[in-house]
């Protein structure tokens, strides 16, 4: 029930929102994956524990180790701010790599800096990234709510599956759909298209 005064947030506890870790206490491991300026003043990056205090190069080493054999594409004309966040995506779920098709520039802020631990090429355009696609064994697995596209969730996707998605609004475009081997949708629940 409110009283119609105004809340006074001065008594709120102010919640800790430091990331990461201090330094490292001495002696300091001898591994070469350890950065000595992480290790000095302390490790405040996004990444999981298991990489605290590892260099970058290292980091992306052992995640090649590990990664899944998709790999993401997205096509950029109109330099969408929603690329980012397709990266950031991308290296939540280990994809080998994402192929940004169209300019070079891209809005890099929703990757969050995962751009760094994740693989991004770039192509001029559909019929680029088709070559590439076929000469690395991926089959293009277009992503859009177009007619005649089947359901992601019901289908059983390569395990060399290269997903194109196109820009945000349009979709795909009409070189990108011919690119393509499969076009998937995936279900929308709420007001938005795509």
């Amino acid at each position: 029930m409110t009283t119609g005064r105004p809340r006074d947030h001065s008594e709120a506890p102010t919640p800790d929102l430091t990331v990461g870790v201090g330094p490292h206490p001495q002696p300091w491991p001898d591994d070469p994956r350890l950065d000595p300026d992480l290790l000095a003043q302390g490790d405040r990056r996004n990444v999981v524990d298991a990489y605290r205090y590892w260099r970058l190069d290292a980091i992306v080493a052992d995640l090649d180790t590990r990664r899944h054999e998709f790999a993401v594409a997205i096509e950029n004309w109109a330099h969408d701010s929603n690329i980012g966040t397709v990266v950031r995506t991308a290296n939540a779920f280990l994809a080998s790599e994402v192929i940004i098709v169209g300019r070079r520039r891209w809005n890099r802020r929703g990757a969050m800096v995962t751009d760094r631990y994740q693989h991004v090429r770039h192509v001029a355009s559909a019929v680029e990234l088709g070559a590439f696609a076929a000469a690395n064994g991926y089959t293009v697995v277009a992503i859009d709510n177009l007619p005649g596209a089947v359901a992601i969730e019901t289908t059983a996707l390569p395990r060399k599956a290269l997903l194109l998605f196109g820009q945000e609004s349009v979709g795909l475009s009409d070189e990108a759909r011919a690119a393509a081997q499969l076009v998937c949708s995936i279900a929308q629940y709420g007001s938005t298209r795509s």
